[in-house]
């Protein structure tokens, strides 16, 4: 089964591209859950969300729907402190999203200063153990950790890879398409080398529209995903003014139309 979403839904600057001018913003999910059958969670990156935002989110879409969640960034971006409180918090939030049937998986996204070192692989063993119980998928923004004993490692504790397109500086992830557990994932974070490192984490970063071809030269690699695993999530990071929205149709049809050209050969 193949996911096709954004990364986020709740962004002003989709109104009028996305989201008709008519339609308001509590009723955005629904609108997205109506277009979409999985959304992964960004906010819970920034903040401990609760678990009642959790609940509503999960009312407001239909049965079928899967939720990724960003992992909280304590966890990801400050290795070293005492975590324990934060591990608990953010895994108890989870709960109405699982009795509800939408939980999909975890996502960790390590940061590019992450680097491939003895005692950041003694955190990630540690990490590993607080999410031993969840299906886990890891992304690394530093290229030092495209690895065959990383590999060997995620497949030894059941974590997904996440797959990623994004400027190919020196230090960044290529584009390989991996699977080390039964979960696909891939982000698309654009391709915008001009303003990657000059925004830093801003809005223009993602301000990105793919085109057709760039599209096309993940579908090949998003169905061997699928053949190796049990569920594979895709996700647009581009999300400035609506184009992840845009992309994510684009794709989905494309990946549609890939499958039907085969089972027609």
């Amino acid at each position: 089964m193949i996911y096709v979403g954004t990364s986020g839904f709740k962004f002003p600057d989709w109104k009028g591209h996305f989201y008709p001018a008519e339609v308001k913003e509590k009723d955005w999910l629904q609108y997205y859950g109506e277009r979409f059958n999985c959304l992964e969670v960004n906010a819970s990156f920034y903040r401990l969300m609760g678990s009642a935002t959790f609940l509503s989110m999960a009312s407001r879409v239909p049965d079928g729907f899967l939720f990724t969640v960003k992992v909280y960034r304590s966890l990801t971006h400050e290795v070293g402190s005492d975590n324990a409180a934060d591990v608990t918090t953010f895994t108890e939030s989870l709960k109405p999203l699982q009795e509800a049937g939408k939980f999909g998986c975890l996502l960790a996204q390590f940061p590019n200063g992450f680097h491939n070192t003895p005692g950041t692989r003694q955190y990630l063993g540690e990490f590993a153990d607080w999410f031993a119980a969840y299906p886990l998928v890891v992304e690394f923004r530093n290229r030092e950790w495209l690895k065959d004993e990383v590999f060997a490692f995620l497949r030894e504790h059941g974590i997904g890879w996440c797959c990623v397109d994004e400027p190919q500086f020196r230090t960044l992830m290529p584009p390989v398409a991996m699977a080390t557990s039964r979960i696909g994932y891939v982000r698309f974070h654009g391709r915008n080398y001009q303003n990657w490192w000059k925004s830093g984490e801003g809005k223009d970063r993602y301000d990105y529209l793919y085109t057709k071809d760039e599209l096309m030269e993940w579908v090949p690699k998003i169905q061997g995903l699928a053949d190796q695993t049990d569920t594979v999530y895709v996700f647009m990071n581009n999300c400035f003014e609506g184009k992840a929205a845009y992309n994510a149709v684009e794709l989905r049809e494309m990946l549609e139309g890939y499958r039907d050209a085969a089972v027609r050969d």
